[in-house]
């Protein structure tokens, strides 16, 4: 279900005619231009997704006889879709409105050019309608990279995120992310409104990180591109050492690279974590310095053969 108030705000929308329904039966991020159903075609119509009218349906309405359009208005109207928006400022009809009214759809209006409405309608809709989790955990952007550090509770995740921001990085989100999978590949993650730009560091309470390191040290939403899991250092379990393997973990059916970070008094996390971003960006890019160590290594046993 899409909030229909919702949708007018956030896209920046003019109301031509109120609709009585406040949420719409949408399930679908899809639009529909309905030049087809304006000459009668009905076969395959999805009268349940958002009407958009551009120019060219606009001006093939307008070149009809008066009769005929509103014959043609009615039998559109009457399939009751959820709104019906029209581009580039244009002004609608008289029967137009009054058919929309009669019929309960809403009738809209945005002074954007039809294709870029409808790419922005689409990424708005894919973002409502997106499968959705939470986890516990803190989402900072660093270097570009989403980096969501996760790790049972009191393993220090807030302090090296508060560090992370002292050293120019950007908060998302601290304890509760909220987390969408807005394509097959590819998540995104945002804090709660309630708590948004806020930590917790034990000892002080909470902290407003937009209020003491300002607006650029905080950032609304981010793609979650690396995943790193702060575990209390164990002296008997073996940690990866050159990084010749990638370990992943699933969110949603996404796959993650994940790295897991012993954490012990005297190791500087927030650091680590940078040059753990700085690593997967270039891995990402065609780098390895474990392959390339591993690829001297093998010249110099070819050359001792030889």
């Amino acid at each position: 279900m899409i909030n229909a108030q919702d949708f007018i705000k956030d896209l920046s929308l003019q109301v031509l005619s109120p609709a009585k329904r406040t949420e719409w039966d949408i399930h679908a991020a899809e639009l529909n231009r309905p030049g087809l159903q304006f000459v009668g075609f009905y076969e395959h119509f999805p009268h349940d997704w958002p009407q958009v009218v551009g120019l060219t349906e606009m001006s093939y309405l307008e070149s009809l006889p008066a009769e005929l359009r509103r014959e043609r208005l009615e039998a559109f109207f009457s399939y009751r879709s959820p709104c019906m928006i029209i581009c580039r400022g244009m002004m609608p009809s008289e029967d137009m409105l009054e058919l929309a009214a009669k019929y309960d759809v809403a009738l809209l209006r945005t002074q954007a050019v039809t294709t870029r409405f409808v790419a922005n309608a689409m990424n708005y809709l894919n973002r409502c309608l997106a499968p959705r989790a939470t986890l516990h955990g803190v989402l900072v952007d660093v270097y570009g990279m989403g980096v969501l550090i996760t790790g049972e509770s009191g393993v220090g995740k807030s302090e090296a995120a508060l560090e992370l921001v002292r050293r120019g990085h950007q908060l998302v989100a601290d304890d509760v992310v909220d987390v969408c999978r807005i394509t097959e590949n590819r998540l995104i993650g945002e804090s709660p409104e309630m708590v948004r730009y806020l930590m917790e560091i034990r000892g002080i309470g909470i902290i407003d990180i937009k209020a003491m390191y300002g607006i650029s040290a905080v950032m609304s939403s981010k793609t979650i591109d690396l995943i790193i899991h702060l575990e209390t250092w164990k002296e008997k379990k073996s940690y990866d050492r050159l990084g010749l393997t990638d370990d992943f973990t699933t969110i949603m059916d996404v796959r993650v690279p994940q790295l897991v970070l012993p954490v012990r008094p005297g190791r500087n996390v927030a650091v680590v974590i940078e040059v753990a971003a700085r690593n997967f960006s270039l891995k990402q890019n065609g780098y390895s310095a474990a392959q390339e160590l591993d690829r001297r290594l093998n010249g110099l046993i070819d050359a001792a053969k030889q």
